[in-house]
């Protein structure tokens, strides 16, 4: 079994598939590892550490000569996977609703293409989930980086020469990266508040510090999706939580928008006229950028300022702090192949829970449900 780890070529892109230490890990189930040469540099792993962990270091076409399984962060095109095995596995983060081009050629090139964030959101994948990992790091960066912008102290501050006032702090969306964005914030000393459609965030809202800012006695409040994700609102409870967010957004110094729904843009949460109403100097941070974004006005890998707001539209958030996310991914990539891992076939072999959710592509067909056009329902 060969397992070969290509260095990444998406721009901007500095995570790695694999570390060191899930080399090791690799190799001690009787794994061999090629790493293409140069595959962790922006990461900060060389060469010589893969030597020194033992895998094979090669250029890539002797990296993914004959190998059963390629891992990589964003799925690599597959035309540049030549010399891997006929059904050889691609797994990473694939994005597959953004790239349908790219997963159908993976079913006509015969690959088996497995894409990590379809991971089911069940108690015994949590280890495997790449969504998570990455996402608490891009709720701690979006803080930073809105720190940096603002320009101003987080904490209150009493001096002699008078009072610094804690910054105020509003996250909309509290997912795994704006629960991450809340504690991180909190621990800068800021006075934070968050909102979320899905009611069973207010208590972890509260149990961070945060204030919950929620729509009272509206329909459709409750919001909970499948696997934990939102969904779309109605009308009704969509206006009354603008007119929430609008009375509120008056007050704060920075916002960081993280609301996604799997397959679909991302929902519109702030308007030009209510970004309007912040005052000069005040921070947005849209972490929803490449799927749209959450902020009118936002700008995809730009900083852009619009009524005074400085509007922060980082895309790949992950890969600014890539060697902590290297680790992260290349441990939930470890953990999903050694979760099914037969040493009697000395290869992983899925079960029809987690492989029929992640496994994309197989005999030349994409085979995902959630990739397949879907019946029209009867009038």
């Amino acid at each position: 079994m060969k397992i070969a780890v290509v260095r990444e070529h998406a721009d901007g892109e500095k995570r790695v598939a694999a570390t060191p230490e899930t080399v090791k890990k690799f190799i001690a189930l009787g794994a061999d590892i090629a790493v293409e040469v140069g595959a962790g540099a922006s990461s900060h792993i060389t060469d010589e550490d893969y030597r020194a962990a033992g895998a094979t270091v090669a250029n890539r076409a002797a990296t993914l000569a004959e190998a059963n399984i390629v891992l990589a962060v964003q799925g690599p095109e597959a035309a540049s996977l030549a010399g891997a095995t006929p059904g050889a596995w691609v797994v990473g983060a694939l994005n597959p609703f953004a790239h349908g081009a790219k997963i159908e050629a993976y079913a006509a090139s015969g690959f088996e293409a497995l894409a990590m964030e379809f991971m089911p959101r069940i108690t015994r994948a949590q280890s495997m989930d790449v969504l998570s990992s990455q996402s608490n790091l891009v709720g701690y960066k979006a803080v930073i980086e809105a720190a940096v912008v603002y320009g101003r102290a987080f904490p209150m501050m009493m001096t002699a020469a008078g009072t610094v006032s804690a910054a105020k702090v509003f996250v909309m969306g509290v997912g795994v990266a704006g629960l991450q964005a809340i504690a991180t914030a909190r621990r800068l000393g800021a006075q934070v508040s968050a909102t979320d459609v899905r009611s069973a965030t207010r208590e972890q809202i509260q149990s961070l510090g945060a204030k919950p800012i929620f729509v009272e006695g509206v329909r459709g409040i409750e919001g909970e999706g499948s696997g934990g994700y939102a969904t779309e609102m109605s009308p009704e409870y969509q206006a009354a939580q603008a007119a929430l967010v609008s009375a509120h957004l008056a007050k704060q110094d920075i916002v960081i928008t993280t609301a996604l729904i799997p397959g679909k843009p991302a929902p519109r949460l702030l308007s030009d006229a209510q970004i309007a109403t912040m005052r000069a100097g005040s921070v947005i941070v849209d972490l929803a950028v490449e799927q749209g974004g959450n902020v009118e006005g936002v700008v995809a890998g730009e900083l852009v300022v619009r009524h005074g707001v400085t509007i922060v539209g980082y895309t790949n958030v992950p890969s600014r702090v890539a060697a902590d996310a290297s680790a992260l991914y290349a441990r939930n990539l470890y953990n999903f192949l050694f979760a099914f891992w037969d040493k009697e076939a000395g290869r992983p072999v899925l079960d029809a829970e987690v492989g029929d959710a992640v496994r994309l592509t197989k005999d030349g067909r994409i085979v995902n449900a959630r990739l397949l056009p879907q019946p029209v329902a009867a009038e």
